[in-house]
């Protein structure tokens, strides 16, 4: 469906600042590595089908008090980057910049007219507030929200947060913050909602010991983490590959799809079982396992070509000591699976990969976080957080654990009727959600090249 996204109009456009100040609120964060990475915006947009209760003009008030409130306690998110004295490191200023809050309306357009919600249709890119930026940080918030009214009476809250503040884990807790605080000031019907999943976890906004300091025992570049070393032989493999084409090999085509495919508890239990008696995992580590598979069929790479798997890690409570509860900046590291193409579609079975996934996972200890954290650290910071597109690497993200959809923009704190992310900064991320309408099931979403589409459907849907 295409719709024109002239349908757009913005009616006004808002800097908000934390309701109440406190000495911390001026202070400057060190960022850890892990938060430079990709100091972009990632965007969710939020689909509410009706409100009943409220009129719309309440709905954007009551959000915009509850985001004053959240951003007292989450300081950070109403600061800005800023790059230190030497010019080359991001590090976040509690300066009480703001956030930036949007209220528009899709002239003449219906939710039901943007057909399933589950596909993503580029319309959605209209539905958030997306700054311009010029390169100069200390200008760009890092946190956005856009309300847009639909002609049928629904509405979408499309959200922007920088990564360089939260990761998936951390958003889902500020989110949650700003969803309860925003229908909590609403005492009008009697009744205070505090259902036991709303209560908001205080967070740590201090980069502890996920800090490197500059003199850790330098031995550890030996003990390199396996995703930095398998992703250093992928992009040799590249360039070797592309060596005798004279064309770049950054320059891949990005005209990416993204497709969603939605499996039902059921018919990944039915998967599942086709696998080999007293066989037990995890949902994620076969849907992972499957979709390697599927994705390295699909693309037809050479037998001898090395692929990898790299999946991220919560290191929350790995590191030593483990970060604190309410921890709010990024904490993930990617694990790594690496083979061939031939090995892994003629000699692999999907138990030997979960095997493999399981044994990735585990290594991930305060040795691989420190080798991580390093490598990061001793690159070239890039600022974009952008791969070339590497077909030989398959990307996923697990988000099953983080239902959005439950966060309750909604009359009341009611939980969306659909919760769409973006095109990522690196689009061929495979991302596993929880699915709205079936607690089991799961909704996969992922970047395919166009002449890719129909055999990576052919390949994962059928197993």
């Amino acid at each position: 469906i295409v719709l024109m996204a002239t349908h757009i109009d913005i009616n006004q456009k808002l800097n908000v600042y934390p309701r109440s100040q406190n000495q911390d609120q001026k202070k400057l964060i060190t960022l850890s590595h892990l938060d430079r990475q990709c100091p972009l915006l990632m965007y969710l947009v939020f689909f509410y089908k009706k409100t009943t209760i409220r009129d719309f003009d309440s709905v954007f008030s009551d959000l915009k008090l509850g985001l004053e409130e959240t951003l007292s306690v989450w300081y950070p998110a109403a600061g800005r980057l800023g790059l230190d004295g030497g010019g080359c490191k991001l590090n976040l200023r509690c300066n009480r910049s703001g956030a930036v809050m949007v209220e528009a309306v899709a002239t003449g357009v219906k939710l039901s007219d943007l057909g399933d919600l589950t596909q993503y249709n580029e319309f959605y890119e209209t539905l958030v507030y997306k700054p311009s930026f010029d390169g100069d940080f200390s200008a760009m918030p890092l946190v956005v929200g856009q309300v847009t009214k639909f002609a049928c009476g629904g509405y979408s809250v499309g959200i922007g947060t920088s990564h360089s503040l939260f990761d998936g884990i951390s958003a889902y807790e500020f989110l949650h913050a700003w969803a309860f605080n925003s229908h909590n000031h609403d005492k009008s019907n009697g009744k205070i909602i505090n259902k036991k999943d709303n209560m908001v976890i205080k967070p740590v906004h201090d980069r502890g010991n996920l800090l490197v300091n500059g003199d850790t025992n330098r031995s550890l570049g030996v003990t390199m983490a396996a995703a930095i070393y398998h992703l250093y032989q992928l992009i040799k493999q590249a360039m070797m590959i592309h060596q005798g084409k004279n064309h770049n090999f950054e320059l891949a085509d990005s005209s990416f799809v993204i497709k969603t495919f939605d499996l039902s508890g059921d018919a990944i239990e039915t998967m599942m079982k086709k696998s080999p008696e007293g066989f037990m995992c995890s949902s994620f580590e076969f849907l992972a396992a499957h979709l390697w598979k599927a994705r390295t069929r699909a693309l037809r790479l050479r037998r001898d070509a090395m692929v990898c798997l790299q999946f991220a890690v919560d290191i929350r409570k790995r590191t030593v000591p483990p970060l604190p509860e309410g921890y709010s900046g990024n904490a993930y590291v990617l694990a790594s699976v690496a083979s061939t193409a031939g090995e892994l579609l003629e000699q692999l079975t999907l138990e030997s990969i979960v095997k493999k996934i399981r044994e990735a996972k585990n290594s991930v200890d305060q040795d691989y976080i420190n080798a991580y954290m390093e490598a990061l650290g001793g690159s070239e910071q890039r600022n974009d957080g952008n791969l070339p597109p590497i077909k030989e690497l398959t990307l996923v993200s697990d988000w099953s654990k983080m239902p959005f959809h439950n966060v309750g923009f909604g009359n009341g704190g009611e939980p969306a009727d659909y919760v769409a992310p973006l095109c990522p900064p690196v689009p061929q991320v495979a991302y596993f959600m929880k699915n709205p309408k079936d607690a089991r099931g799961v909704i996969v979403r992922i970047g395919l090249d166009p002449q890719d589409v129909s055999d990576f459907s052919k390949h994962f849907l059928g197993f």
